[in-house]
């Protein structure tokens, strides 16, 4: 969860309400051992299926926190349970511990108790009093089925099993970043494999776009996303947030990572000032990260990530697809995952959204 002021801290609270399940890892990289069964269907808002579901216990409370503008709900003790921003879709949970590793690429670990999922609406202030958040509320702080994050890592390029709908269509598994590309020797080059690749390639089917555009997979490119594409393929085919396929404003998630940044769905979280933000509380966890990284572009927003949270070295990391690990990963080849300090992407970090 975002960090709140001290005092109002309580993960006493939170075992209380949800109990504590801890993730595990399994064949090189993080999984959550709730999310294995039960979403074989695929698609769909918040994942797929019900997970168990505890509800919060006791008196709970509304709080308004500004900078971003926000409703935090708080424990009888003050606790943080959850966080919903003004104009965002994407609301933080507090639940049971996970652990998130990918021994392959890093040696560290991100523990979190944060829950990412997605809202039917956009947050505005006062909506704790509607009707469908106060029947939503209860289930969802209590449900352990497949979250943003779990999702994410159920395209872990460092080996994620397959999962198919009942039509035979494979919606999860391992990811690649893209084709190989013959011109580049180097495999930690930014260029070894090629970008260009969309959710509708990972699936191998087409898709229909708004405004009558139909969009067609390319063979050499199934099974592939690049960064762009793997966020459309999580918060878009995954989570329901609407995409569609220019790069102008529009409705929903655009295609490339600089026009997310600029026109995507949501709320701007640190705005671009071409240098390196350092004050980087305003983030939580789930939040899209974007990077200038081409040499003789300095300018160009041309790399997007899911931020994590703190790893184990207190370091803030995120989540991306990655020419060099090919496909998606929280590891450290060509470039550590971090936002801080002065390794290659935190040099290139520039600005953040909450979807």
């Amino acid at each position: 969860m975002r960090p709140e002021p001290a005092a109002r801290r309580s993960r006493l609270t939170r075992r209380a309400v949800l109990g504590t399940i801890a993730g595990v890892a399994a064949g090189g990289f993080a999984w959550d051992r709730l999310a294995n069964g039960g979403d074989d269907n695929g698609g769909g808002t918040d994942a797929d299926g019900a997970g168990p579901s505890a509800g919060p216990t006791g008196a709970h409370t509304f709080e308004r926190l500004s900078r971003p503008e926000r409703t935090v709900v708080r424990s009888a003790d003050g606790g943080t349970l959850a966080t919903f921003t003004d104009g965002a879709r994407t609301a933080v949970l507090s639940g049971p511990s996970r652990s998130f590793n990918e021994p392959r690429t890093t040696t560290a670990t991100v523990t979190t108790d944060a829950w990412v999922r997605v809202l039917p609406h956009e947050w505005q202030q006062g909506m704790e009093k509607s009707a469908w958040f106060k029947g939503w509320f209860p289930k969802t702080l209590g449900d352990t089925s497949p979250d943003v994050f779990a999702v994410a890592f159920q395209y872990s390029s460092a080996g994620a099993p397959d999962k198919h709908k009942a039509s035979g269509l494979r919606y999860a598994g391992t990811a690649h970043f893209g084709p190989r590309n013959a011109e580049v020797n180097n495999p930690l080059d930014f260029a070894y494999h090629d970008e260009q690749s969309d959710f509708y390639d990972y699936l191998g089917v087409p898709w229909d776009f708004p405004g009558g555009v139909r969009a067609q997979p390319e063979k050499a490119r199934y099974g592939d996303v690049d960064c762009s594409g793997f966020q459309r393929l999580v918060w878009g085919y995954r989570m329901g947030i609407p995409v569609h396929n220019t790069n102008a404003k529009g409705a929903g998630l655009p295609r490339r990572a600089f026009a997310i940044a600029a026109y995507g769905p949501g709320r701007l979280l640190i705005p671009n000032t071409g240098r390196q933000p350092t004050d980087l509380d305003v983030l939580q966890p789930g939040d899209l990260v974007f990077f200038a990284i081409i040499k003789d572009r300095p300018d160009l927003i041309d790399h997007v990530g899911m931020y994590m949270g703190l790893d184990d070295r207190g370091r803030h990391r995120f989540y991306s697809s990655r020419s060099a690990a090919n496909g998606p990963t929280m590891g450290d080849m060509s470039g550590r995952s971090l936002l801080d300090g002065t390794d290659f992407y935190a040099r290139g970090f520039r600005t953040a959204r909450r979807l």
